[in-house]
């Protein structure tokens, strides 16, 4: 067996672990910007079906 080949697993453990840490981070933030851009579609939403309310109101 090649034990060179040994001395170079701590350091593919680290790439490894970073690679699986970019990953997670990178999929939250992704979840954060969905969410986001789905509560601002809701608020437009209400406020549309708010504005016909208010005319009527005004007549």
């Amino acid at each position: 067996m090649n034990w060179k080949v040994l001395e170079h697993v701590p350091l593919l453990l680290y790439i490894l672990a970073a690679k699986t840490l970019i990953l997670c981070l990178t999929f939250a933030a992704v979840k954060i910007y969905q969410r986001k851009r789905l509560e601002a579609k809701q608020k437009t939403l209400e406020r549309a079906r708010k504005q016909p309310e208010e005319k009527k109101k005004n007549e």
